[in-house]
């Protein structure tokens, strides 16, 4: 019996996504412009898109597998991401990003196999440390409570028989060159990424054995024992398909009511000049997360294939369950951004931002994923809960290993989960919600 799906949204980002503008122009892919036949679908080519087609082609390497993204590459998302992919416990909902002992150790070793794939695509397609690096990860305090939230993370890491290395003020400075950080921690097990260079050149790479088109959204499906998806001007004709679109599974008619769309912030300097980077000094290619989750995160990046060093602040977060965000919105947000940026590097007076935007997340209220058969060969690794770019590649992965081998060990983990819970109704959601991240944001204090 066949059924359609009328997709009710389709993607829209605010702002430019800064770590794509900032390379050079890459290789582009066709849009899908006739009606083809193919094995398998994934629609979405970011990390868990990627992942997912990566994984097919590994275990039906004969099969015609094709992959849709709405937009250009690294224009979504992915392109907006911070860039860490993480191993350790990193819950967002938690003061100290620690969770329950037993589900924290099933999310390190399900994290550190997913890394492990994404090394194993960087390495097989040669994308360089400066793209794809296991440096680790590195959370600075700036304040005592700070302080406090890293000696309880390190209790926490403690029982789980996780190895870390403290660091002084010193030593925080050495790394970056600045007096801001009172403390840091240092564990290793972590990899950082240029988002947007990783998302081109996997997908590059992976062109020999999928089909890739951009700027192809899903408008429509009709479901059957072969399923046909519409795109603007294009049809694919397959029997699987594959979901990898995160928050906007819901624009497919799927869970409504049942997931949080949560955007926040980046601002991405120009270039340095040659004088600045050595004002600023430090090391070149670091990033820092906040010990408070509401904190800001710093990046910089050296340069890269000419786009030169960087710096990128993040912080803030809003409530929006239309997953858009309005041009008004994010220029609302950039005081804050600046006012992060001149705290941390006063060296550096006068430095302008080059790039703002915003990015898409989506959480579940008792932060589980949505993964799984939803119909008949039809299957989901959406609902990332904030951690994209490590937990896209684990559901994209793990999706494709279910479809086409059903309940592996680590699928069967990963099917696990309790359902996504029900939302309180609005406005009751946005206004508790988005009043909870204001207050939660006072309270990080300087770690903003």
């Amino acid at each position: 019996m066949s059924n359609s799906i009328r997709v009710k949204k389709l993607p829209k980002d605010t702002g430019p996504a800064g770590w794509d503008a900032i390379l050079r122009p890459g290789r582009s892919f066709p849009e899908l412009d006739s009606t083809i036949r193919a094995d398998w679908v994934v629609i979405g080519a970011g990390f868990a898109g990627l992942a997912a087609a990566r994984r097919l082609s590994q275990l039906r390497g004969g099969d015609k597998i094709v992959l849709l993204e709405a937009a250009q590459l690294a224009q979504g998302p992915s392109g907006r991401n911070s860039g860490f992919m993480i191993d350790l416990p990193h819950e967002l909902n938690s003061e100290t990003y620690a969770g329950g002992q037993e589900e924290d150790l099933k999310q390190i070793r399900l994290n550190r196999a997913a890394i492990d794939f994404a090394g194993e695509m960087a390495e097989e397609f040669g994308l360089g440390s400066m793209v794809f690096g296991r440096h680790g990860r590195v959370t600075g305090a700036a304040t005592a409570k700070g302080e406090k939230h890293i000696q309880s993370y390190c209790s926490h890491l403690d029982g789980l028989q996780e190895s870390y290395q403290l660091l002084d003020a010193e030593a925080m400075q050495a790394l970056t060159g600045i007096e801001y950080y009172r403390h840091g921690l240092f564990t290793a097990g972590a990899a950082m990424i240029q988002p947007a260079a990783y998302v081109r050149e996997i997908a590059a790479g992976l062109s020999k054995q999928v089909a890739i088109f951009e700027n192809s959204p899903v408008i429509e499906i009709n479901t059957g024992p072969v399923h046909r998806i519409s795109t603007p001007k294009g049809q694919v004709e397959a029997p699987k398909i594959i979901l990898a679109v995160n928050g906007h599974i819901q624009s497919f008619g799927f869970l409504p009511k049942r997931l949080m769309h949560l955007f926040t912030y980046a601002s991405m300097t120009r270039a340095l000049s040659a004088d600045e980077v050595k004002r600023l000094g430090g090391k070149p290619n670091w990033g820092v997360l906040p010990a408070d989750p509401m904190g800001t995160t710093v990046r910089r990046v050296s340069d890269y294939r000419g786009s030169g060093d960087r710096l990128t602040v993040r912080n803030r977060f809003t409530l929006n369950q239309s997953m858009e965000v309005s041009p008004a919105e994010l220029r609302r947000v950039l005081k804050d951004h600046d006012q992060a940026f001149n705290a941390r590097f006063p060296m550096l007076s006068g430095v302008a931002m080059e790039h703002r935007w915003g990015g898409r997340l989506c959480l579940s209220l008792n932060s589980v994923p949505v993964f799984g058969e939803l119909e008949q060969g039809i299957y989901s690794a959406a609902c990332q809960n904030g951690l994209g770019a490590v937990k896209g590649t684990l559901s994209g992965m793990l999706a494709a290993e279910m479809a086409v081998e059903g309940k592996t060990p680590m699928v069967s983990e990963y099917l696990a989960y309790d359902a996504p819970k029900r939302l309180p109704p609005e406005p009751f959601l946005s206004v508790g919600a988005n009043m909870t991240l204001r207050w939660k944001e006072w309270r990080a204090g300087i770690e903003l």
